[in-house]
């Protein structure tokens, strides 16, 4: 399971997913780091431009297709604030992208964005393994599952944060 590298990682992560909030947009954030522990890259969403294609996690994977080995690419891990979507997922499966971890599930968020009156998206909340069934996925991690639960309370709710686009 998750050790302290990777609670290290996830923290970035929910770090990014509130730069994210506080710069107007939904809160996620994700890193890709390498087999040797090395981050390779960074990402916050960036949807309230009006491109709801613009997760982390489909940016990471288009960097990682351009820039790592398909080796590199199938030893390296996503960590993310919360688990891919399918677009990312399948962005994810393509590349050949290892290991995902992740805070909090697809299906919690969409119980929190339920019993706060929030509209379902217009894209089904599968699980990362329906997409890409031989994914070796990891979450959600209870330590930091409260964070990420009110960083999305605080965008829904329009508690102090600012709405996204």
């Amino acid at each position: 399971m998750t050790n302290d590298d990777d609670l290290r990682h996830l923290r970035r992560c929910v770090a990014l997913a509130a730069e994210a909030l506080e710069a107007g947009d939904e809160p996620f954030g994700s890193v890709l780091v390498g087999e040797d522990g090395t981050v390779l890259g960074e990402g916050r969403n960036q949807v309230a431009s009006g491109d709801r294609t613009r997760h982390p996690e489909f940016a990471l994977a288009r960097w990682a297709a351009e820039h790592l080995t398909p080796a590199e690419r199938a030893a390296a891990t996503v960590y993310t604030s919360g688990e891919h979507c399918a677009m990312c997922a399948a962005a994810h499966g393509w590349v050949g992208l290892g290991r995902i971890v992740y805070v909090a599930s697809g299906a919690q968020l969409a119980e929190w964005l339920a019993a706060w009156g929030v509209p379902a998206a217009p894209v089904a909340a599968l699980p990362v393994t329906r997409v890409v069934p031989d994914a070796v996925v990891e979450g959600p991690v209870p330590e930091l599952l409260d964070e990420v639960r009110a960083l999305h309370h605080r965008l829904h709710t329009g508690s102090g944060a600012h709405a996204a686009g």
